[in-house]
């Protein structure tokens, strides 16, 4: 689970969009600039978090972190968190959740871009690590690939054993 925060810099970034709705070539050409030019902090939850907080709760662990990345980065606190979604984390900043903010509040959709950026390359890391799963391709998501990877190929140490088809592999066996 990955999460970032972004301060964005005077003016914004042009282009910044849903990170759901641009290229990869945009996606990483957006993020270098926003790198470039903005503050940035980025925040994960690892996989025994996950599964013994659940996606929810090491989402907002991830994203706390995200927050706390940037402030120790920047030395700067910010005065309003915007998070996409339906509720915040409880942490010491004022915050306010946005539901769909990712396609309406250009901090956010800079945030989602950064984080997914960092996501995708921590898949193609494992996908080298672990060739067969199709991780380079799915991202993280339950493709036909990956679940076939699962059967043929075993479980690693970075699947979540609260995922259904782990969870069914290892009864299986």
């Amino acid at each position: 689970m990955v999460a970032a925060a972004v301060i964005l810099c005077d003016g914004g970034i042009a282009g910044v969009a849903d990170s759901k709705l641009l290229s990869a070539k945009k996606r990483g050409l957006l993020a270098a600039e926003i790198r470039a030019t903005c503050h940035v902090g980025v925040g994960q939850a690892s996989v025994e978090e996950i599964d013994r907080l659940n996606i929810l709760w090491a989402s907002m662990l991830a994203m706390q972190r995200a927050v706390e990345a940037l402030v120790a980065s920047s030395c700067l606190s910010p005065r309003l968190v915007l998070v996409d979604g339906n509720r915040c984390p409880d942490w010491g900043w004022p915050s306010r959740a946005i539901i769909g903010g990712d396609a309406s509040e250009p901090a956010i959709s800079a945030a989602s871009i950064i984080a997914k950026e960092v996501r995708d390359g921590l898949m193609r890391g494992l996908a080298d690590a672990h060739p067969g799963y199709g991780w380079e391709r799915n991202m993280g998501y339950g493709t036909a690939q990956h679940l076939a990877g699962i059967r043929t190929l075993g479980i690693t140490p970075h699947h979540r054993q609260s995922f259904a088809p782990v969870k069914n592999a290892k009864s299986e066996n």
